[in-house]
């Protein structure tokens, strides 16, 4: 157990570095036509090819795109790149097309699930795509959601490891023990983020094959966190008590491939997966190196799904988590109480005080009293203190807010108005990239194309404060100057820049 870990933070000061570690986002959403349907148009010509496009990617069905965005220490930052993204994705799709805010798909018929059976794109994932759908059907596996990966600093974990050599033989060890308390506090605590994300209150027309569940009979919190979601089968022998510990989640995982009751790691729809290894087993050796949190819905009230305070408040949650010793004596125990307990908020009324008002009062009060101590800026404090104000009233969470929209047990016109709105909103922005205002329209024009094709970009400034772009692809870097741009036509500057690419492409076209 790591004791006094808050104490040690403080002492070495690192809290800054700390609320500065990595996070990164990663957005499913689904192509629609005008009227609401799920697309049935092709993935996108203009895209470069999904084999090795580090942005932009798809997911079950070729209408379900998948948006992901660098690792970044700052929340502006971040959501910059997810807003550029989204902009370019938006530009690239069909006219015909938006696409749909809400997790929950949008209402199906037996043809659109015939449709997406036999049309997917990815050859090299053709057969496990199959298993899943024999498995799980089509309805469950197009659910969406949002993605958050997080990743403490290395300076931060070394600086930590000095006060605590006695207790782990190596740096590893003691850097799994960081990783793995944060994941299972996650867990533990994962209803409070049910609780305040929670936007998926209906299943449309079509969702379900037979008669909807009797606990689905009213709005919910949230279907896609209860147990007729994005969840693991109970035979899968992966339930909420895999986290008991780091051997047990790495025996648990491996025991289930190798039984076939799962298909590889990638089948485990865990609350939170350990990530930076390949195989299951180097975790014990080579270490966690971040960590992936599944848990939130897709938020339609923000144009990027995920709102900068949403951003501000989870940092700080999973800083409390991550200091927050837990208690293994009856770990197996708490676990299958936490997945209860969760199952429990998702399934109430949105509108109701949740029955963990009590313990969710204590969380907070805890937090902001820990921010303060880490001399937390203005603006995350606020945060703190406008998310504390949701557990005392449920009418201000977004499952909540959904409910004046729902007509006809459907929020098909609300979906299909938002994703319009949005759609018109980034075409008729006054510039191409609006989160890159701040540099030449050629230079935007030519960070477009690269993500377009699947080139890696970052924009920074050199030591006289010059900006500049640094493009990477295949290993190769290349350095533009902003200011140097000109009017170049980007792609054939970009394939002069890296002619591999162009190959490559023309390769996934065979």
């Amino acid at each position: 157990m790591l004791k006094n870990l808050l104490t040690y933070i403080q002492e070495e000061h690192v809290a800054e570095q700390l609320y500065h570690s990595l996070i990164g986002i990663e957005i499913e959403e689904h192509r629609i036509d005008n009227h609401g349907r799920l697309s049935q148009l092709p993935y996108p010509q203009n895209l470069g090819s999904r084999r090795y496009h580090p942005y932009l990617q798809s997911d079950f069905s070729e209408s379900m795109n998948e948006i992901i965005t660098d690792p970044n220490p700052n929340i502006g930052g971040v959501l910059d790149q997810l807003d550029t993204l989204q902009t370019v994705l938006t530009r690239s799709i069909d006219k015909s097309e938006a696409f749909w805010p809400l997790s929950m798909p949008p209402a199906m018929n037996a043809e659109d699930k015939e449709f997406i059976k036999k049309h997917f794109g990815r050859p090299a994932y053709a057969k496990y795509r199959d298993y899943l759908t024999d498995k799980y059907g089509v309805a469950r596996k197009i659910i969406t959601g949002v993605h958050v990966n997080f990743s403490i600093p290395e300076p931060v974990i070394n600086r930590l490891y000095v006060h605590y050599r006695d207790q782990f033989k190596s740096l590893v060890e003691f850097k799994n023990e960081l990783y793995f308390q944060l994941a299972q506090n996650f867990v533990l605590h994962r209803w409070l983020l049910t609780y305040l994300f929670g936007a998926s209150p209906i299943a449309e027309k079509g969702f379900f094959s037979g008669k909807t569940p009797e606990q689905l009979s009213h709005p919910v919190r949230s279907i896609r966190n209860s147990i007729y979601g994005y969840v693991n089968e109970p035979e899968d022998k992966v339930d909420t008590t895999i986290y008991a510990s780091l051997d047990h989640y790495i025996n648990g995982l491996n025991s289930a491939i190798d039984d076939h009751e799962l298909y590889s790691k990638a089948e485990f729809y865990g609350p939170v997966r350990l990530r930076g290894q390949e195989l299951i087993k180097d975790y014990r050796t080579k270490g966690i190196s971040y960590l992936e949190f599944r848990v939130l819905d897709n938020t339609p009230f923000t144009p990027n799904g995920l709102s900068r305070h949403a951003m501000y408040f989870l940092k700080f949650f999973l800083v409390y988590l991550l200091v927050t010793p837990v208690d293994h004596e009856n770990i197996a125990d708490d676990l299958q109480q936490s997945f209860a307990d969760n199952n429990q908020v998702a399934l109430e009324n949105p509108d109701q005080v949740t029955f963990k008002k009590a313990e969710g009062i204590k969380i907070f009060t805890e937090l902001i009293s820990m921010a303060k101590s880490l001399h937390a800026h203005s603006e995350q404090l606020q945060a703190l203190d406008d998310f504390s104000e949701v557990i005392t009233h449920p009418e201000l969470t977004a499952s909540a807010m959904l409910l004046k929209h729902i007509k006809n047990d459907s929020l098909m016109d609300f979906g299909v108005t938002v994703a319009k709105k949005r759609r018109a909103q980034r075409l008729g922005a006054p510039t191409l990239l609006p989160s890159m205002g701040n540099i030449s329209f050629d230079a935007q024009r030519l960070i477009f194309h690269a993500i377009q094709l699947g080139i890696r970009y970052y924009v920074v400034k050199d030591e006289d404060g010059e900006s500049l772009i640094t493009l990477t692809y295949d290993n190769v870097t290349q350095v533009v100057y902003t200011d140097k741009v000109g009017k170049v036509e980007p792609l054939t500057y970009l394939y002069d820049l890296f002619p591999g690419i162009k190959k490559a492409a023309e390769q996934d076209k065979i």
